[in-house]
């Protein structure tokens, strides 16, 4: 596949990238080399290769999952503009 510089001009009008028309021809060519590098990706044989998310094999780090109550709600309350009997009061909002 290879691109010519009215195809250049019209990616670069749907990436709505403002591109003089002196420099379609080096973005033409730039998008060929792209173009290019992908096709030689294509080549590569990657049957029994399992995808990862980088180079390097390492796992989240974790912590322990524990249930508490919090045993804050006087501070969390305490930030509220209204607050009545242990909950946040809010103004009603259906008739």
């Amino acid at each position: 596949m290879s691109i010519d510089p009215s195809e250049a001009r019209k990616v670069a009008h749907l990436a709505r990238i403002a591109v003089r028309d002196e420099a379609l021809p080096a973005l033409a060519a730039e998008l060929n080399g792209i173009l290019h590098f992908m096709e030689q990706l294509n080549e590569v044989d990657v049957t029994g290769i399992e995808p990862m998310t980088g180079v390097e094999p390492m796992r989240l780090k974790r912590r322990e999952d524990v249930v508490t109550d919090g045993d804050m709600q006087d501070r969390v309350l305490r930030n509220a503009p209204d607050a009545r009997e242990g909950f946040f009061a809010v103004p009603k909002v259906v008739e």
